[in-house]
């Protein structure tokens, strides 16, 4: 089945209600949030005051991308704020398997990020472990970056472990957009995260059908 989770960093803030009911218009379901601290990505954009916010405005799983130093420190804030899924970086992260253990214990979603040049051997051992894979097919930080077509391999690999855990979500983010959606269906993937592809669309409605029906 295909999805689409929009990642809410390429809308408009200055009308965030009226963006969130407009992807919920178009029959969507998930809705991503990219979390940057300027530290472990050179980029910052909000913390868990907004997601409580967004929480309050929509009945979306929410999936809280947290691309932070110490997510350790932080995650019983986006627990707390709502997240349905929480996502930690497997990069820089020596305690991401205690993370997706805290992250499970308080019973919601766990999952583990990892960036294109992170070899994917470092990830395979968790797969029972994990209710979610964020295959990261940029390297995380900026929206509009270029698809990373190498990256193709892993989310083909990460299908084919559904088989040791079949209710493991597999989704891929960064540029995924109208030119490069089909190459992600191909390989199985259950989530294709898409900011700017969708949100940066002067069609919304038009081009969530483009994307659905490549």
């Amino acid at each position: 089945m295909r999805n689409i989770s929009p990642s809410i960093i390429a809308g408009d803030f200055s009308k965030l209600d009226r963006e969130i009911k407009e992807i919920e218009d178009l029959g969507i379901t998930r809705l991503h949030l990219d979390i940057m601290d300027g530290n472990f990505v050179p980029n910052l954009t909000f913390g868990p005051l907004l997601v409580e916010g967004i929480r309050k405005l929509t009945k979306m799983h929410l999936e809280c991308h947290l691309m932070i130093n110490n997510p350790k420190k932080y995650l019983n804030d986006y627990i707390s704020a709502g997240g349905d899924t929480v996502i930690v970086h497997i990069e820089n992260n020596p305690e991401f398997e205690e993370n997706l253990s805290e992250i499970k214990r308080q019973g919601v979603k766990g999952g583990i990020a990892f960036n294109p040049d992170t070899p994917i051997k470092n990830i395979l051992p968790f797969v029972n472990k994990m209710d979610y894979v964020l295959i990261m097919s940029v390297f995380p930080g900026f929206c509009g970056q270029t698809f990373i077509e190498s990256t193709i391999d892993s989310m083909s690999e990460f299908v084919n472990q559904k088989k040791k855990n079949s209710s493991l979500v597999v989704a891929v983010d960064g540029g995924v957009n109208i030119q490069t959606i089909q190459q992600v269906y191909d390989t199985g993937v259950d989530v294709s995260i898409v900011g700017s592809g969708l949100l940066g669309a002067k069609d919304r409605k038009k081009r969530y059908q483009e994307l659905m029906n490549a």
